[in-house]
C-alpha cells in the first residue's frame, strides 16, 4: 500500500478511485487506517465475499491472500486484472497509470 500512498495524486489526477480490501475485520481496519493514515478507501473483507468474487487466490502457505489488482472502468467493468503469485508480485504503479491513460482515451 506504500506504493499506492506514495503515487497516490497520480490516480486523483487519472480520476481513478482506490478501493484496497482486506481480510481484516472493520474495527481493526479502521485502526490500522486511522494510524497510517492512507489516503484512498480501504473496505474489510474478512469473510473474502468480494475476494471470491473477483477470484483472488487464498494460499495458507504464502501468507493468505495473494496479491490482485483490478482496473474497473466507469461501466463497472473489469479491463484488467493481475493475480499476484506471491505477496510480491505487484505491478509498478507506472503500469497501472499507463493502463488508466489508456481506459481514460477510450
Amino acid at each position: 500500500m506504500a506504493q499506492l500512498r506514495h503515487d497516490h495524486q497520480k490516480f486523483v489526477e487519472r480520476d481513478v478511485q482506490i478501493i484496497v480490501l482486506g481480510p481484516e475485520n472493520a474495527q481493526a481496519f479502521a485502526e490500522y487506517w486511522q494510524k497510517e493514515e492512507l489516503p484512498f478507501i480501504g473496505l474489510p473483507d474478512p469473510k473474502a465475499g468480494t475476494l471470491k468474487l473477483y477470484g483472488q487466490e487464498v494460499n495458507l502457505f504464502k501468507l493468505g491472500r495473494m496479491p490482485a489488482q483490478v482496473l474497473i472502468d466507469k461501466n463497472g467493468i473489469a479491463r484488467y486484472v493481475h493475480y499476484g503469485h506471491d505477496m510480491t508480485d505487484i505491478p509498478p504503479n507506472e503500469e497501472l497509470l499507463a493502463l488508466a491513460d489508456e481506459l481514460n482515451s477510450q
